[in-house]
């Protein structure tokens, strides 16, 4: 059975719009959540906002599946208690897979997560190769095949799991120069071509990291495809949820950082971060224990 990972929780929308300047919680393994709280922060620009990186943990995809679900509930736990944010976006393709559920039933704030956007490529392509760029976990994952299965059967669907992209993403955030030929190592798979001289044209970016580098994806495509980001999807969720609030504010209030590491927090870093919003930016450590 599919997850409605796009879903809130069990409270009602109406309760929900009762904040009138809510607290909105975006939450990550590390920066790739950026993509989905600047795209959050237009649709409620009058919302107070908490960035959560939990680059203690980083990179999730190396975790077992029971290590993430315990890490995220018991990072989740201290966010919450913390901050008593009135909605939670689970701004990462692994976590929203995995650990939404449990979520939803451990705490009544309500959540929201990432879907690889399967379904809006199958609406977009023509050529009907569409390929979907993401991280090894998610192109594996059964929920990621059940996404195809259901919305994208009459096209063919190339699965790309790139290994270093996520890191890619993090350097390139930090004032860390990226190879050109490194990045096209990584999308190079995405662009297939038929002898019957029908190419990918949608390209699916199912890793909150991958908008980040994006300007260098178009750069380096060796021909134009449509590149779709899940992020303006969430941003549309979070206000049906929320409702539209007061837009005539524009992102007046600055966004609270919350990493559990912090480790990576170098100048370069936290000029990039103040950039994005982030003028505060605290350390509430989290170590990863590891059996």
């Amino acid at each position: 059975m599919r997850i409605d990972l796009m879903a809130g929780a069990s409270l009602s929308a109406a309760a929900l719009r009762a904040a009138p300047e809510p607290t909105i919680l975006v939450f990550d393994s590390g920066l790739g959540g950026l993509t989905v709280l600047e795209q959050v922060r237009r649709a409620r620009p009058d919302a107070r906002y908490v960035y959560a990186a939990d680059d203690a943990a980083f990179p999730y995809g190396r975790l077992s599946e029971a290590t993430l679900v315990a890490r995220v509930l018991a990072v989740m736990e201290r966010l919450i208690a913390r901050h008593r944010p009135d909605l939670v976006v689970i701004a990462c393709n692994t976590a929203s897979t995995l650990v939404l559920p449990v979520l939803r039933q451990t705490f009544p704030t309500p959540f929201v997560g990432v879907v690889p956007p399967i379904k809006p490529a199958a609406e977009t392509t023509r050529s009907r190769l569409v390929s979907l760029l993401a991280t090894p976990g998610t192109v594996a994952r059964a929920y990621t095949h059940d996404l195809i299965r259901t919305y994208a059967g009459a096209c063919r669907v190339t699965l790309v799991g790139s290994p270093n992209l996520a890191n890619y993403a993090e350097a390139e955030l930090a004032g860390a120069a990226v190879d050109d030929a490194a990045l096209m190592a990584e999308i190079a798979p995405c662009f297939v071509a038929e002898a019957d001289g029908r190419r990918t044209d949608v390209v699916c970016l199912a890793c909150t990291h991958y908008p980040l580098l994006l300007p260098r994806f178009e750069r380096l495509a060796p021909w134009p495809v449509t590149w779709i980001d899940p992020a303006p999807a969430i941003a549309r969720r979070v206000t049906q949820l929320l409702g539209p609030g007061d837009r005539a504010r524009r992102g007046e209030a600055p966004v609270l950082g919350a990493f559990t590491g912090g480790w990576g927090l170098s100048g370069p870093l936290r000029a990039s971060l103040a950039g994005r919003g982030l003028a505060e930016v605290s350390v509430e450590a989290m170590p990863l224990a590891l059996q």
